[in-house]
């Protein structure tokens, strides 16, 4: 089958937002990622949205069981997955009642009809049918016997109807793609490519597929069909990447820019651990990957391999974070370089696995024994995933330190289109070990002092072991200056805890400094870190083109900040921070800079919406 041209007249959109929302089992993610895939393909820009249940299989049929996928795909360039569905796409009545208050306004309804039996609506805590009860009323609805249809296109394959139901989500996204004049090639080869040697699973799905796209265009429910041209993109090649992909990406360029074995320990958890699958399948770029037996275990290989003279990495969630932090403080310690990556979740414990959060920014920041500082950077889009990755690698190589790189939930399984960079245009973060002495003993002879730090960067010497000469301890006992033999003495212990967190506050020199986007005539300044990005940029523009001035910064660097980061906040009358947590941010910027920020929070598992923002920025700058 190859890309089609419909014979109904095309519509031309700027942009349009679309939901696939069924039960856990209905494939939503897979349909919805293939949707995205086709549309990167295109040459639209695009933000997704995936939002799916913790347990891998939820109660079938129920509300806790829905599982969804939005996607805005766009001619222009976007920041979020948009903030309300133009298009639902409902397998089952669960689906339906779950997401249907957040459908536009006559927005399109496309209904798997054949799922709307009694035991379904009851489950879903439906009265009466709401196709036939007014439910409906006021959207363009779309009623389709997908799962009949299915059974009848694969029918002929030799597919038993339960196996062939299976494949109805490849019939709704081929509904979906002519709608929206998707080209039908890249799905196709992707099931080829996905069940290869299962050629009744290729066959069903393909037909399920076709089946839908042609559907959509015998059946004469539509009167027209849709097109978002592609966006005018910088020049290059481009691949559609989550931010968990790109993350892993940009640890695997920061490892060659670095000319820097990588090494991987990690425990598995959601959502970071498919950064774990990612880096597992390059082996090939000397990437060694191990699955530990516990997170604690995943820690002190990453710090061994930091010892070893290896980029050390180790990703974990929240709770993880939690197990590893006597590792954490023991590299600070041994003023070692390891990356610690917190793909954040909903808290505390075990929370909201699959739901994404930015509460663990304290955690981050203080969640040590002793006066342990750290760096902290914060990626804050899916594709930006990949140079915070690099900078969190260039901080912890240079200055000798562990490094907490923060994403979350959304950043981790969110996707856009990705410009692949030319690695060797990215930075040279490469680093020279000791080799030699650099010091003497009371006896004058060479003697190699493990503490004697760079008056520049305040880090220390990094010997591998085994460097003939080199011999030094390592260990969590307090180490004397210089030598690094272990100490109790009052004065210097007090004199190594200031060296420490001297050469981390000296980071703040080291970055880039806080930006700020917006008109210079603005008196109010939306400062936001992480995910919140997306979110509070499309907000800000909104408000500006009303005649709402707001200027918008983000913050990458968390620890230190930068050096003009007071000046910034400054210059503005009222500071908002919108924050997914409970005001983390806003309550670090209080103590540190004395503003009053007004915090703006969320902290129900979804990333903020432009819209929301649009309300709460409106309000406190009314009131103020």
């Amino acid at each position: 089958m190859s890309d089609q041209v419909s014979t109904l007249p095309v519509e031309q959109l700027d942009s349009v937002v679309i939901r696939f929302a069924g039960d856990s089992g209905d494939g939503m993610q897979l349909t919805g990622d293939r949707f995205a895939s086709a549309s990167a393909m295109f040459g639209n820009d695009l933000a997704t949205l995936p939002n799916f249940p913790a347990e891998i299989r939820a109660p079938q049929g129920t509300l806790p069981g829905v599982s969804a996928f939005q996607i805005q795909i766009s001619d222009w360039d976007i920041s979020t997955p948009g903030d309300a569905p133009d298009v639902l796409v409902a397998m089952n009545p669960a689906a339906l009642k779950s997401n249907l208050g957040d459908v536009v306004s006559g927005g399109a309804v496309l209904i798997n009809t054949d799922t709307f039996t009694d035991r379904n609506l009851e489950k879903a805590g439906y009265a009466a049918s709401p196709l036939t009860d007014g439910t409906l009323d006021g959207f363009r609805t779309f009623k389709i016997p997908m799962t009949q249809l299915t059974k009848d296109a694969t029918a002929p394959l030799g597919v038993k109807p339960r196996d062939a139901e299976r494949s109805k989500n490849f019939f709704a996204l081929g509904v979906v793609s002519w709608m929206y004049s998707r080209p039908v090639e890249p799905t196709e080869e992707w099931v080829k490519a996905k069940f290869a040697g299962k050629e009744l699973v290729i066959d069903a799905n393909l037909a399920a597929f076709r089946a839908g796209y042609a559907f959509g265009e015998t059946a004469e429910l539509f009167d027209h069909v849709y097109e978002v041209r592609p966006a005018s993109l910088p020049p290059g090649q481009y691949r559609n990447v989550t931010g968990n992909t790109a993350l892993a990406l940009g640890l695997l360029a920061a490892s060659y820019r670095a000319k820097l074995p990588l090494l991987l320990a990690t425990y598995p958890i959601t959502p970071a651990s498919d950064i774990l699958h990612e880096l597992s399948k390059d082996k090939r770029f000397g990437v060694r990957t191990v699955q530990a037996e516990d997170e604690i275990a995943a820690a002190g290989i990453a710090l061994g391999a930091a010892f070893g003279g290896h980029l050390g990495v180790t990703t974990t969630s929240g709770p993880g974070v939690a197990l590893k932090s006597e590792t954490i403080s023991l590299a600070l310690s041994l003023e070692l370089p390891m990356v610690i990556v917190d793909v954040q979740r909903g808290g505390p414990s075990t929370g909201l696995p699959t739901k994404t959060e930015q509460s663990d920014l304290f955690l981050a920041l203080y969640g040590r024994h002793g006066e342990a500082p750290l760096p902290v950077v914060a990626a804050y889009s899916a594709t930006q995933c990949f140079d915070a990755a690099i900078e969190a690698c260039r901080i912890a190589l240079k200055y000798r330190t562990p490094v907490i790189l923060l994403s979350d939930g959304y950043l981790a399984n969110g996707s856009e289109p990705w410009l692949i960079p030319d690695v060797e245009k990215l930075p040279d973060i490469s680093v020279s070990f000791a080799t030699e002495p650099n010091g003497t003993d009371d006896d004058g002879e060479p003697v190699f002092l493990p503490f004697l730090r760079d008056p520049e960067t305040l880090a220390r010497p990094w010997a591998v072991p085994g460097t003939k000469g080199l011999a030094h301890r390592v260990g969590g006992l307090e180490k004397a200056d210089k030598t690094g033999n272990v100490s109790y003495d009052p004065l210097n212990h007090e004199l190594m805890t200031e060296l420490r967190a001297a050469k981390v506050a000296g980071i703040g020199s080291d970055i880039a400094p806080v930006s700020v986007d917006g008109p210079a005539e603005a008196k109010t300044l939306a400062i936001g870190w992480g995910s919140t990005w997306g979110a509070v940029k499309e907000a800000c523009r909104r408000m500006n083109l009303a005649g709402r001035p707001i200027a918008h910064a983000h913050l990458t660097h968390l620890s230190p900040f930068a050096d003009n980061l007071g000046e910034v906040l400054a210059r503005y009358d009222t500071v908002i921070v919108p924050e997914l947590n409970l005001g983390q941010l806003a309550h670090v910027l209080r103590g540190e800079f004395l503003v009053d920020a007004k915090s703006v929070t969320k902290v129900q598992g979804l990333p903020f919406t432009a819209g929301e923002l649009v309300q709460r920025f409106t309000e406190i700058m009314e009131e103020a």
